[in-house]
């Protein structure tokens, strides 16, 4: 069955955190870097940030027709967050933001500088194991193709590897974070 998926607009937007707050809840990595006071309404609003600051005006975003799925892409050269945005982050990740600085500090060097990111994909949970995923992500990884850009990501469930690896990723470091923190997977795809 061929999911039919196209480019998320502004009008997405609100469908798409809906998606992505069910779909990273209970997420390894935002399970330990976001507080559990208001968890859920915390996911959602940083993946609208990323989505509406980020991934949509520099990049490029995917969703099937439903907006059940959404996978964001960022590339290398995007500018940082506003300041507005950035005070945001950090608010939202409150007492546990100094988990996110040291886990970035130990996976980030193993990031390809050059490559674009698969900065957040995801499907709303009532939709899971029906394609939705990687069909948005195929369509993302089509476009860096045609373009001859490389792609990379980090995961921390170890389910996704094996997705991952399906459409094209290996595994270039897995990074046991301390402190009771999940096991983080950098994967990387050179473009087709």
């Amino acid at each position: 069955m061929t999911v039919p998926v196209r480019r998320a607009t502004d009008d997405d937007l609100e469908r798409a955190e809906a998606a992505l707050r069910g779909a990273f809840s209970d997420y390894p990595w935002t399970r330990w870097t976001v507080p559990e006071d208001r968890h859920a309404e915390r996911v959602g609003a940083l993946q609208r940030l990323y989505l509406e600051r980020l991934a949509l005006p520099h990049g490029a975003v995917w969703v099937d027709e439903q907006v059940r799925a959404v996978a964001a892409f960022v590339p290398p050269d995007a500018p940082p967050l506003p300041d507005d945005a950035l005070g945001q982050v950090l608010e939202l990740h409150g007492d546990l933001l100094p988990r996110l600085e040291s886990a970035d500090a130990l996976t980030s060097e193993h990031a390809d500088p050059d490559a674009w990111s698969l900065a957040t994909v995801g499907v709303d949970p009532a939709h899971q194991g029906q394609g939705l995923g990687g069909a948005v992500c195929r369509a993302g990884l089509d476009h860096l193709d045609e373009q001859r850009q490389a792609c990379g990501l980090e995961t921390s469930d170890p389910r996704n590897v094996r997705l991952y690896e399906r459409l094209g990723f290996g595994v270039v470091a897995r990074t046991e974070i301390s402190e009771g923190g999940p096991t983080v997977w950098t994967m990387h795809r050179a473009s087709r």
